[in-house]
């Protein structure tokens, strides 16, 4: 590479940086189609690289054309698309990805590369424009690792029609998709048999959402579509179990080997379904009644529809996908190694690495007087957690033995039962425990959050982000779950 065009280089990503300041009109630089880039994300814990796939020029554009330009400084990647002429920055988006999650595993330390299929949505470019990549390093700082030229004319970009024998309920229009959040619920695990059941799930759902605060509040913001289309087989895999499915999305239980961790790696045909709406932000119904979900920023999440905890399960999971929350809990076994580094403060808006006390991320809602960090009562509800933790753990495995060797279905539903039971018993000694406390209800910094008993805090002592039941969010992850909201919509006042 020549010095000239390295400077030429720099001197546009300098120009496009001061360009970024000023607002991008829409109409400028778009027209109201969707362009979904499609590429491999391949590498391990050190390394990483991508590969385009393929390009495609679909539906209406489903975002702000206001807010085209992401101001949360969230998820561990960005993609920042730029006019390849003048360098100015037309549009940004953070995500989080399942490589992003797979990099911190120990098949990812020990340099086993693996490769994942990704999308990025964005407005359908009037010209060419510049498609870039950043990842996050260990000080959270983003640096670019991958760079491509698009022309939106190009031969190649495949404008076929979306793929056929899928069918759309339109159960909430509030208005224009790029006003409004619009959230696609995507079948996963229903055969054709059992559409009706979908509509109903996605029915039930739709109305748990809607009591939620602040969804609830903020109702009118929302379009809610469902998109069925049918599967072979009912359910999904359960591998430990010795069970797999023929599904229209391929989601299965014990993803990077954590038993209840339930995600789909087949990023196209969830693209390809999901094509038939305009969508915001993706939430998979998978037809089960075991316990078991995902949630990654910007991609979308899962959950069971049968299981007793299934209104927790959604909720939970949507702040990971929707708002980018992070987990509060710290007591359950993960797949993770050090997902948040030690002495870096993490950038999801509800947990802190709290390095500067008096500059607390969330110091706006802080109650008067409360000490910081809040000595709540710790010890008390560690030992009470880890000690259902074992008993959990112990029981999953005597019931994946024993489907696996074939053992009677009635005394199998006969251990999920008190499996089930033991669950309800530790919910509710868990909020009776948190109900005593002199913090409840007060905004601080409780130590243990983020998978971690030390070194990372959460704002309130109990939270929807942090143990299982009928809860509201804290106050933190609300006013973030807002902010989100208004992004994407135009709120009346």
């Amino acid at each position: 590479m020549s010095r000239v065009f390295v400077f030429i280089a720099e001197f546009l990503l300098i120009l496009g940086t001061v360009f970024a300041q000023q607002p991008v009109k829409f109409d400028d630089y778009f027209v109201d189609k969707t362009m979904r880039i499609d590429y491999f994300h391949i590498g391990d814990a050190k390394e990483e690289e991508v590969t385009l796939d393929q390009i495609y020029q679909q539906g209406i554009w489903a975002g702000s054309k206001r807010n085209l330009v992401d101001k949360f400084d969230n998820g561990r990647y960005y993609v920042k698309i730029y006019d390849a002429l003048s360098g100015k920055l037309l549009f940004s988006k953070g995500f989080d990805s399942y490589f992003a999650e797979y990099k911190t595993t120990a098949k990812a330390m020990k340099s086993i590369k693996r490769a994942y299929h990704e999308s990025v949505l964005i407005p359908y470019p009037k010209k060419k424009i510049r498609f870039r990549l950043e990842a996050r390093n260990r000080e959270n700082i983003l640096q670019p690792f991958f760079s491509h030229d698009i022309d939106p004319a190009a031969v190649g970009i495949i404008r076929e029609r979306v793929e056929e024998g899928v069918e759309v309920f339109e159960i909430i229009k509030s208005g224009k998709p790029h006003k409004k959040v619009d959230v696609a619920f995507i079948a996963e695990g229903y055969t054709r048999r059992e559409k009706k059941k979908f509509k109903g799930d996605l029915e039930r759902l739709t109305g748990i959402f809607l009591r939620q605060e602040p969804y609830r509040t903020l109702r009118a913001s929302f379009n809610i579509y469902g998109v069925f289309k049918p599967s072979g087989d009912s359910g999904c895999d359960e591998p430990r179990r010795g069970i797999f499915k023929n599904t229209a999305l391929s989601a299965t239980f014990n993803s990077l080997g954590s038993e209840r961790y339930l995600l789909t790696e087949d990023n196209k045909s969830l693209r390809d379904i999901a094509a038939h709406v305009p969508y915001d932000t993706l939430v998979i119904m998978v037809n089960h009644k075991r316990y078991g979900g995902g949630g990654i920023y910007n991609l979308y999440c899962t959950f069971t529809v049968d299981n007793q905890w299934f209104e927790y399960l959604f909720l939970h999971e949507f702040g990971h996908s929707f708002a980018g929350l992070a987990d509060e809990y710290y007591t359950s076994s993960v797949a993770y190694n050090e997902f948040y580094p030690r002495g870096i403060e993490p950038k999801e808006p509800n947990i802190t690495a709290l390095l500067d006390s008096k500059n607390l991320k969330w110091k706006d809602l802080l109650t008067p007087g409360v000490e910081i960090p809040t000595p709540w009562e710790k010890e008390g509800y560690e030992e009470m957690d880890y000690a259902y933790q074992k008993i959990r753990r112990e029981i999953n495995a005597k019931i994946a033995t024993m489907k696996k060797e074939g053992a009677a279905q009635a005394e199998v539903n006969k251990i999920e039962q008190e499996s089930d039971r033991l669950s309800r018993e530790h919910a509710k000694k868990v909020n009776s425990y948190f109900q005593k406390s002199k913090f409840k209800e007060k905004v601080g910094a409780f130590e243990g959050a983020g998978y971690s008993a030390q070194g990372l805090y959460r704002p309130m002592l109990d939270c929807l982000m942090f143990t299982r039941g009928k809860k509201p969010f804290c106050k933190v992850c609300e006013k973030a779950v807002v902010r989100v909201i208004k992004h994407y919509s135009k709120v009346d006042s």
